[in-house]
Order: C-alpha cells, then structure tokens, then sequence
C-alpha cells in the first residue's frame, strides 16, 4: 500500500472545519498498522443539513448540499483523492422522537456524499463492520470491471472486518449513486445507499453554474408503530416514505434567495416510482444518470417522474418569493406510519356509537367519517417509536402532511450562500387568501343537475339483431 503523504492532523483539519463531523475509531478486526495506512474513516452523527463541503485541495468546484446530510471529507495522496466508507450499522433519526435501527455507512443512512471532479483518480477503502459480506456498486459510472461492486460477479464479497480498495478514473460528470451489489434485497431495505456527485472539471456546453446545488435520495422503509428495525421482506406495502431516510416534519426545508438558479438532484432506491412536484415554479430536467440532457429535449414541467433506480437533475430559477410546497404527488407518499387497511367510513355517522364505547375503552376515538384532516390536528397517544401519521406545523395550524414532502422557502433577503432557516414567508397586503363574509348568491344549474337516471328517455324497446364472427370464419346469432 502506497505511503500516505499527509499527516492525520492534516486530513482531520480539511474534515472538521466545513462540516463539524468527529473522526471515528477504527473497527477493531482490522490491525493498527493496517489502519495507519487509511485514510481516517470520519462519522456523523447528527441528521442536520451539514453546510458545503468547500474543497482545500485538489481541483475547485462548487459543492452541492444535501439535504439532511453531508459531504465526505477525503485526504490528496500523490495526486489521487482517497476516501474511507465503513459499512455499518447506524441509529437515523427520521424525525423528532422516531428512531430507526438501519445499516448504512459512516454512522448514517444514508451513507455521506462523495464529491470528485471530472477526471480525478479516486481510490475509496471500504471496511466491512456488517455481520455479512457486502460489496460497493458505483451506480452509473464507466469504470474497469473489476470495480463494478458485484460480489460473485466482479468480486468476492468483503468478509465482516476486512477492507477491500476501489480505485477507478471519474470520467464523466453528474450524479450517481452507490449501494450494494451483496444480499442487496436486505442491505438496501436496511438503508444501505449514498450519492455521488461528480462535478465538471471545465465549463460545459449542457452543465450550468448555478447558485444553490441541493441532492437528496427517495428512500422507504417498512417500521411498524413501536418497533425499531425494518422489516426487509416488504416488497410494496412500505410505511415510511422518506427523502434521505427522514420523514416530514424531520426533513429540512431548502432554503435560497429570490433570483437563485437552483439546481435538485434526486436519486429513487426505492421499490416505485415517485413523482416529484414543485409549487410556484416551473422547471427543466436538465440531466439523468446517464449524463445532461440536450438542450433540445428539454421541456418546461412541474412535476417529473423517477423511476426505481434512476436519478433525474431539474433545474430553475427561484423567482417566487414564498413558502413553496415540494413533494411527491402520490398522496400516500406524503403521510407517515400508516395502517393500509383501515376502512372508508366518510359519510357514516357512529358518534352516538362511539360515546357507548368510550365507556368501556376511555381512549376510543372516531376516524375518519368527514375525512382524514382531523386527525392532523388531535394529540393521540403514539407507540413509544413512532411518528404521526400527518404532522408538522405551519404559520396557520396543521399542515396535515408526512413522509415525502419538504419547503422551498424563497426570500429576497436571504444573504448568497446563506441555507439558514428564515422562518415562516410574511405575505404582502392583499396577497393571502381570506374568508369570505358576505352574500352568497344562489348557484346556478343546468336543467339536467339533480335529475336520476331513471327520469332519462328509455331505451328503444326495438329488438337489435348483433352478429358475432368467431375466428373459424363461422357467424353466429
């Protein structure tokens, strides 16, 4: 193994002072002087919106954002960028009092970004702190074969406490994934998955510069109400719909300034498609994982669609000054823990039923005879883990949403490069909607409204004789 040319204190320095992160121990299967030769596997334990992670060496780049998460520091080692993963199991918090036993990479699920420029050589050390053998796959990048991540395939799978090295060229420019290619159905229902940005070295013809870079990763999870662990034998019948494994009101807003271009990079590992809707604003799909898009196929939109395993880049400009509503626009997509086979009991009346029962069980209530809003806004004891099934509040009550959904706060005060939280939007004079307190006329209708069916002209009584040609060519009556 090649001598490291930088000192711990070095590395530790370009490590804490953008992000706040502390560097962790070694695993304790794999020798001191073995870990010498490491870079130094650093930790996050927090589910905050880590700041940019500015590089110090190498070439420059604007960093992205992502949300909830962070960047991965790396150390510069004869011209070659090296990175530390640790394949572990982590405690996330997906949102305030809920708590979720996942596996993932350097203490979070998911694991952090790596961030490289077009044309750098990366050798990333995988060290394996899983009870089972498991591999990197780098989804959709152009590497040798033998870097593929595919154990079996390309690979023998990385046994419990040893380290294995990938080392491959970043060739071409724009976001990737990375997760398991080993005993995938379980690693990555367990969380196992992380993005990968890499930026141009140049100016390019289809890659803007924009003001605010954000990614995040579309991520679900099947945790029953007081349980702690996924169940990973779930196929579609998930729970917990998730953008980096944190669930709303736990997932951050995305803060920027009026008249930003901003550019999203969202990643789907989930088991579905998700369609992704932006409120106040128009976008363009700029890129896929298989590159930036032609400026020729690109097409105003508000809502994009990410299939299982694909990653789509919109971009716009921040011209709305507001509190802008982001989110998937599957409506169960944007609740949390839920049960998938309560009934429909809008229109019944059982009130009178349920006074009956609060006698016998104190903690009865109804649910859901004039819709599900109301449960947004009643404080209803919870298992000890879990998290509201709608949740979250705004300046004017309920927000009555979960799971998938976040803010894009635009402010023209907000300072460039500040990703601060500025609050709730204060809307002009006259641009709020009101109730209305006078006279109501009286609608109108058409001639037809409120008629049955059965008032409509009969069917002629004529009998129809219908000829039917079977494929033997023979007509039948």
């Amino acid at each position: 193994m090649r001598k490291i040319m930088n000192t711990r204190r070095q590395f530790l320095g370009q490590a804490g002072a953008s992000v706040g992160i502390a560097a962790a121990v070694a695993a304790s299967s794999v020798s001191r002087v073995a870990m010498a030769a490491l870079p130094e596997p650093v930790l996050q334990s927090k589910p905050d919106t880590m700041p940019p992670l500015v590089p110090n060496t190498g070439r420059p780049y604007n960093p992205v954002v992502t949300l909830n998460g962070w960047t991965l520091p790396w150390r510069m080692n004869a011209g070659v960028k090296e990175f530390h993963l640790v394949a572990e199991p982590v405690v996330r918090e997906m949102a305030p009092g809920f708590k979720a036993h996942l596996w993932g990479y350097n203490g979070q699920s998911p694991g952090p970004t790596i961030e490289v420029v077009e044309g750098d050589r990366v050798r990333i050390f995988v060290t394996n702190k899983l009870p089972e053998v498991t591999t990197v796959h780098w989804h959709g990048q152009r590497l040798p074969n033998g870097m593929d991540g595919v154990a079996g395939l390309t690979q023998p799978g990385i046994a419990p406490g040893k380290t294995y090295v990938y080392e491959f060229v970043a060739r071409r420019p724009g976001t990737f994934m990375y997760h398991p290619h080993a005993d995938e159905m379980v690693q990555m229902a367990m969380g196992m998955m992380g993005l990968w940005i890499t930026h141009p070295k140049a100016k390019h013809p289809l890659i803007a510069e924009v003001d605010r870079d954000f990614c995040f990763l579309l991520n679900a999870y099947d945790v029953d109400p007081g349980a702690y662990t996924p169940k990973i034998m779930t196929m579609l019948d998930f729970n917990i719909w998730s953008w980096n494994s944190r669930v709303f009101p736990g997932i951050d807003s995305l803060n920027v300034r009026q008249g930003d271009k901003v550019r999203l990079r969202i990643g789907n590992l989930t088991m579905t498609n998700h369609p992704i809707h932006l409120h106040g604003h128009e976008f363009e799909l700029t890129g896929t994982d298989g590159g930036p898009v032609p400026k020729s196929a690109r097409w105003p939109e508000v809502t994009t669609d990410i299939g299982v395993g694909q990653m789509r880049q919109v971009e716009f400009i921040a011209d709305e000054p507001g509190d802008w509503s982001m989110h998937c626009h599957k409506s169960h997509h944007t609740m949390n823990a839920m049960g998938h086979n309560v009934p429909t009991m809008i229109g019944v009346e059982h009130r009178d039923l349920a006074k009956k029962i609060t006698q016998l069980v104190p903690d009865y209530m109804v649910m859901g005879d004039r819709g599900m809003h109301d449960m947004s806004e009643m404080e209803m004891p919870l298992p000890d883990n879990t998290v509201a099934m709608m949740t979250g509040q705004g300046p004017f009550g309920a927000i009555g949403m979960g799971g998938m959904f976040s803010v894009l706060k635009v402010r023209k005060d907000q300072k460039p490069g500040d990703y601060s939280d500025p609050g709730w939007y204060r809307h002009p004079a006259g641009t709020l909607a009101y109730e209305w307190n006078g006279a109501l006329p009286e609608p109108a209708r058409s001639e037809a409204s409120g008629k049955s069916a059965a008032a409509t002209p009969a069917m002629s009584k004529t009998n129809i004789e219908v000829q039917i040609r079977k494929p033997a060519g023979q007509a039948h009556h």
